[in-house]
């Protein structure tokens, strides 16, 4: 049977909203066009990762349907599985909750620091809500609905980690190029407090990765009659929206 929120609605919302994001309104964004594009956006690279996850879970899917019970143990719809879990658990979850988390708060303190209030004239506030409100409930539906296996807990947050420097490093890369700080924020910040601002921001993944797992555990544990796994290591195993 199908469970109400099949993978493919979700991946069909995130491709329209990234074809949106990616086509519209690009002549008069002038900070979409330059050094980086909209590529040194993380909500923009958010919502690419987001549209890629929800399209393997809608490939796991099919590549269930097309197989035997037996056969989907192992070979392509077992790698799917595999891959899928790992994305949902060091990048979809997390980055997804940062972008939500930090947008919110900075736009509450002061929204000219993250989201100038000339870009509402570009950017219609449905598509804002798209791009930093939607994402949040979305996983978690996501979450809910289909169980996921979690890597150990090194290996989850170093490769959070790796993703975090990368993109940190990608973002003093602009700037270096092309003296633009890709927020606000940076602009107006010391060299201490943007150092400062930079680690805090790092390693606030940390914890929100936790939190994911947290969470799994809580929605899952009764499904696995209680003896779910704690934080390291596999919490409850995979299986498809389709059943």
């Amino acid at each position: 049977k199908c469970l109400p929120l099949p993978g493919f609605l979700k991946m069909s919302m995130f491709v329209t909203n990234l074809s949106i994001l990616v086509n519209n309104n690009t002549g008069k964004f002038q900070m979409s066009q330059t050094y980086g594009g909209r590529w040194k956006y993380l909500t923009f690279i958010n919502l690419v990762m987001q549209t890629v996850f929800f399209g393997i879970c809608v490939l796991t899917d099919l590549a269930h349907v097309a197989v035997s019970v037996k056969s989907a143990r192992g070979g392509l719809p077992a790698l799917l599985s595999q891959i899928g879990d790992f994305y949902f658990s060091v990048l979809a979850f997390p980055v997804a909750t940062f972008v939500f988390s930090s947008f919110w708060v900075l736009y509450s303190y002061d929204r000219e620091l993250v989201y100038p209030k000339f870009i509402d004239q570009i950017i219609p506030t449905w598509l804002n809500h798209a791009l930093h409100t939607i994402i949040l409930p979305l996983i978690l539906l996501q979450m809910y609905l289909q169980p996921h296996k979690y890597p150990s807990r090194l290996k989850g947050i170093l490769s959070l980690a790796l993703f975090s420097v990368v993109y940190l490093a990608w973002v003093l890369w602009v700037h270096h190029i092309s003296g633009i700080w890709v927020y606000p924020i940076m602009a107006r910040l010391s060299s201490t407090g943007l150092t400062l601002f930079l680690g805090v921001a790092a390693f606030s993944m940390v914890p929100l990765y936790l939190l994911g797992e947290k969470l799994y555990q809580v929605m899952w544990r009764a499904a696995d009659g209680g003896g779910g796994k704690g934080g390291s290591g596999v919490i409850i195993g995979h299986s498809s929206l389709l059943t």
